[in-house]
């Protein structure tokens, strides 16, 4: 999960794309990028950290230019180095840089294709600059050496989807000729455009969600489709195609449970009232099916569930409460590297109002439940307010497989679900009971708002990956690539500790000797 934004503008545009970054920010907190172009010149300035530590009066001077691309970044494949904070640049031909969202799942391909046919050199890890070299080598086989136009373009990103396997959501710019978006075939991770007509003329934005057009007052187009790509030129004229074959919508279904801001809309559905409506279908199952549950006060876990425990509340004609309160300044937690992390920062950011627990039976709401860290200290921490029973809602069916499409929870023995029943699940984290959602149902709640959405990736819940490249002996390869990731990253925090001990004791050393 990455957010990415695009700017065709009438004037400099480094300060939309600042704002837009912030509003994208939930989308990636591990690293942030922007690229503006001038003429025939590219202004970067990129780093790990979030959107306001990475851009400072500085660097937002130096970014000038009416075009301009932006991108904030967790790690899905990669690694969490500031060298593959994106965009990425390459400078053959005529100069590109691209930002991505999403996950390739034939990078390993496709970098072997690189080095061995296209004579192309990836630097790093990241499949965001496979991708960028493959659009590159497609362009340069297009223009043939001559002067770039849109058919070219187009054609390149025809060859990108016959290429490049998984999900992807692209800006790109080429320098000096135009900003050029596109969509995987199976429209996976979001992709919207909108306009904002001004004085000197339209201008243009494609953003992950329709939010970063409504802080930066464009107005809604449409969603860019399955398939297809689109390209603004410098003077802001606006071009389309579609450029794959059988390309058919199959959104995330994870980006309405989860990802998305609540007042995005995203492929005509409304996120928030998605939420509401999960909301409304899992009271109905609690009425069908845990009916004698005595329960007194529905609590979500703040901040995505809240729609959805608001429904269940007056579904089940219960009161709904706020029972805890939440630090701001702690990031995502399911999406922070390493378990110890993850277990401290629960705590860090959830603290429980102890009135509204005390003696009460409290039937907690939460979108999902993946690793199971967070919800069973949540239980806990419900039952250390003084809580008489804890049930537990999840207005998502259970994670029970890995998301490869540019999620961070690729391992099946990360995943609590995997491999046990919701009773053992249930036992787990700590709960007196727990009720999922069913997967029909959370279906269903979405085409309510757009019944034209036949399909979604629905991957995460029931192991069915829509680009049909995906089997077991895949899964084994990645889940072992993350484990010797995560070796190698413990083997490299013992040798930074062992070498601040040694720090350590040589400074008291000295001390000593002075003494």
């Amino acid at each position: 999960m990455c957010g990415i934004l695009g700017i065709v503008g009438k004037n400099p545009v480094n300060q939309l794309l600042y704002d837009g970054l912030l509003v994208l920010q939930h989308r990636g907190q591990d690293a942030a990028g922007i690229v503006t172009c001038d003429g025939n010149t590219f202004f970067m300035h990129k780093n790990n950290g979030l959107v306001k530590d990475v851009f400072q009066t500085r660097h937002m001077r130096s970014l000038i230019g009416n075009v301009g691309i932006g991108h904030v970044r967790y790690p899905t494949a990669g690694s969490s180095s500031a060298a593959e904070a994106q965009p990425f640049y390459v400078n053959s031909p005529f100069g590109i840089v691209l930002g991505h969202n999403g996950n390739l799942t034939n990078s390993e391909q496709l970098k072997s294709e690189m080095f061995r046919q296209d004579l192309r050199h990836i630097n790093t890890s990241s499949d965001s600059e496979v991708l960028l070299n493959v659009l590159a080598h497609e362009i340069e086989k297009t223009s043939k050496n001559a002067v770039l136009n849109t058919d070219m373009a187009f054609d390149a990103v025809a060859g990108v989807h016959r290429r490049c396997k998984g999900a992807y959501a692209v800006v790109a710019m080429i320098a000096n000729f135009g900003l050029l978006a596109f969509r995987d075939p199976n429209g996976i991770r979001p992709l919207v455009i909108g306009k904002l007509d001004t004085d000197k003329g339209t201008e243009y934005i494609v953003a992950s969600e329709s939010v970063a057009l409504d802080v930066l007052g464009f107005k809604l187009i449409r969603d860019v489709a399955p398939g297809e790509a689109i390209f603004i030129d410098m003077e802001g004229n606006f071009f389309s195609r579609q450029c794959a074959e059988n390309a058919k919508l199959n959104p995330c279904i994870f980006e309405y449970v989860y990802l998305a801001r609540p007042d995005s809309v995203i492929d005509g559905v409304s996120v928030y009232q998605t939420r509401l409506d999960m909301g409304i279908s899992l009271a109905e199952k609690i009425k069908r099916e845990w009916s004698h549950l005595k329960i007194d006060v529905v609590i979500p876990i703040p901040d995505t569930s809240r729609p959805s425990a608001l429904q269940v509340g007056i579904s089940l004609g219960l009161d709904y409460r706020e029972g805890f309160i939440k630090n701001r300044y702690i990031g995502r937690t399911f999406i922070m590297p390493g378990q110890a992390m993850r277990k401290k920062s629960v705590r860090q950011k959830l603290n429980p109002i102890g009135i509204e627990f005390k003696g009460k039976n409290v039937l907690l709401v939460d979108d999902s439940i993946v690793r199971g860290t967070t919800s069973q200290q949540i239980v806990q921490m419900a039952r250390d307010a003084g809580a008489n029973k804890v049930y537990f809602a999840s207005a998502a069916p259970p994670v029970r497989f890995p998301n490869v499409y540019g999620i961070d929870m690729p391992s099946r023995d990360e995943l609590l679900a995997t491999g046990r029943s919701d009773d053992e699940i249930c036992k787990e984290i700590g709960a007196d009971a727990l009720i999922y959602q069913d997967l029909d149902s959370l279906v269903h709640d979405i085409k309510l708002s757009n019944p034209t959405i036949k399909s979604f990736d629905c991957s995460c819940f029931d192991g069915k990956y829509v680009t049909g490249d995906v089997d077991a002996a895949y899964l084994n390869r990645i889940e072992a690539a993350r484990g010797d990731a995560n070796r190698a990253h413990k083997s490299a925090n013992a040798s930074t500790q062992m070498d601040l001990n040694l720090v350590d004791s040589q400074e008291n050393a000295e001390e000593v000797t002075e003494v």
